[in-house]
């Protein structure tokens, strides 16, 4: 990390409540998922005490979605732990490019921002670090809000889940996919960085039509990953 850039992991209340309120438009449809995982959990059969404890404790909608449909009258452990493993690993990229400004942190809060991390508020916070502005408030303040509209989301599901029956009919499920797609429009311009971007969907494609359900997600992240790692624009730290 360039010297310059040693101010970047600074986190305080200020830049934590900044990244919660710039986060909440987003965490509102976050909420509709999660009221869509209460009715179908309960739909499953799991109790709605039950259902809101995992959604505050597990905090992954989509490896809570897929361990949903493993659900049954002889619950098969391993299968979920490595549904579950695949869907998330996406994650040990994420903390992997955060680290250079997690690193400055003392370990208890490294480790509790990383528990509110998700694809949206790494996304908002990797912008931030690229423009050369602190990104950790976002990564935390975002990661909050989030969570805590997951959770307010499952437990209206489990009481009032008749509201949001189907989020994909409503086009919900696009939302996500659109916001990321504006994170990368409006993040770093380099061929690098859009090489990366390419290579990841390419194989990501290749990946969800050849491979295993969920293989697509390893498999995108980690040919990005390879590729922004050996591919060295001049003036990069070696």
């Amino acid at each position: 990390m360039r010297e310059s850039d040693t101010k970047l992991h600074h986190l305080d209340a200020r830049l934590i409540w900044a990244g919660y309120r710039e986060m909440i438009p987003l965490s509102i449809f976050v909420s509709a998922f999660g009221a869509a995982f209460g009715l179908a959990a309960i739909q499953a059969g799991l109790s709605g005490s039950s259902i809101i404890a995992m959604s505050t404790l597990v905090f992954a909608g989509a490896a809570q979605f897929a361990a949903l449909k493993l659900w049954g009258a002889q619950v098969p452990f391993f299968t979920i732990m490595i549904t579950v493993f695949a869907v998330n690993a996406r994650h040990l990229l994420m903390g992997s490019s955060l680290y250079p400004w997690l690193r400055h942190l003392s370990r208890p809060k490294r480790y509790g921002v990383m528990v509110v991390a998700s694809d949206a508020n790494w996304a908002m916070s990797m912008r931030s670090f690229s423009v050369g502005e602190p990104g950790l408030g976002l990564l935390f303040g975002g990661g909050v809000a989030l969570w805590s509209f997951w959770v307010l989301g499952t437990w209206l599901g489990v009481y009032f889940g008749n509201a949001v029956r189907d989020p994909k009919a409503l086009g919900l499920d696009m939302v996500m996919g659109c916001f990321l797609l504006a994170m990368v429009v409006r993040g770093e311009k380099s061929l690098r960085m859009s090489a990366a971007w390419a290579v990841a969907a390419f194989a990501s494609l290749l990946a969800y039509w050849y491979l295993p359900e969920n293989s697509h997600v390893i498999v995108g992240a980690l040919a990005g990953g390879i590729t922004g790692i050996f591919w060295k624009e001049q003036g990069d730290e070696r």
